[in-house]
């Protein structure tokens, strides 16, 4: 499995604190299927995790895969960002101060959580309007999502890909969350199923259990074009698969 969205870069935001939590969250990841993760500190919050992508996050980056490496753990880092569509984020994306998955075309963007829809919409409008694909992380969490369901199909119609967390189809963001994620892949909106985890103890980076639920329900293809196929795709720069 491929997972795009993980706070296992140490000491950025609410994620990992240490390297050797870091480590441990890549061992979790590991035993649980993951051979790829995309790093996804909180970027450009106001007020809070600003995150520039820099040379020192690179340098953190490159010591981690080497830990790992040297710890035997068979799992590989790429470069990334969870992007908060806040104050002047566009151009911060254009002179990449704001960095896309992997350096591809696809943006991980997230909101605030009770941003009106419309405001969601014309930002996404601009990210595609410069060539990017925007993912948008943990749509299911959103309340403007939750309230329409004519929400999914505006963002799929819009050319937006949908991540949801693996934590929403297990109950652990509320009812409606809960209900929205299953609404996702009920209608084969969801392009990806992803961790977001943020420590080995709690939101953790384990995907087993999440993958067998959705080839259980679904189907074993439903699951694997979820963890495995398109996250690759992303992580390759390659046009993602629809079911």
């Amino acid at each position: 499995m491929n997972d795009i969205h993980c706070h296992i870069l140490y000491g950025l935001d609410d994620g990992a604190v240490s390297l050797e939590e870091s480590l441990e969250m890549a061992r979790l990841a590991r035993s649980g299927g993951t051979k790829r993760i995309v790093v996804t500190p909180h970027s450009n919050v106001t007020g809070s995790y600003r995150n520039m992508w820099c040379r020192e996050f690179e340098d953190m980056l490159e010591r981690l895969n080497e830990g790992l490496c040297e710890k035997n753990v068979d799992i590989k880092l790429f470069p990334g960002q969870e992007i908060f569509c806040g104050e002047n984020f566009m151009n911060l994306l254009r002179d990449g101060k704001l960095i896309t998955l992997n350096n591809s075309k696809y943006p991980l963007v997230e909101f605030d959580f009770y941003e009106h829809s419309a405001s969601v919409y014309m930002k996404l409008k601009k990210i595609i309007a410069e060539g990017y694909v925007p993912i948008v992380a943990h749509p299911e969490r959103y309340a403007f999502f939750c309230e329409d369901e004519a929400a999914a199909a505006k963002l799929k119609s819009m050319g937006c890909l949908l991540q949801v967390n693996k934590g929403s189809l297990q109950g652990n963001f509320g009812r409606s969350a809960y209900k929205a994620a299953g609404f996702l892949l009920d209608n084969s909106f969801a392009d990806f199923v992803a961790s977001d985890a943020h420590s080995p103890y709690m939101r953790t980076p384990f995907l087993a259990e999440a993958f067998e639920f959705v080839a259980e329900t679904y189907s074993y293809d439903y699951a694997n074009l979820l963890f495995s196929e398109n996250p690759r795709s992303v992580i390759e720069n390659r046009e993602i698969l629809h079911i």
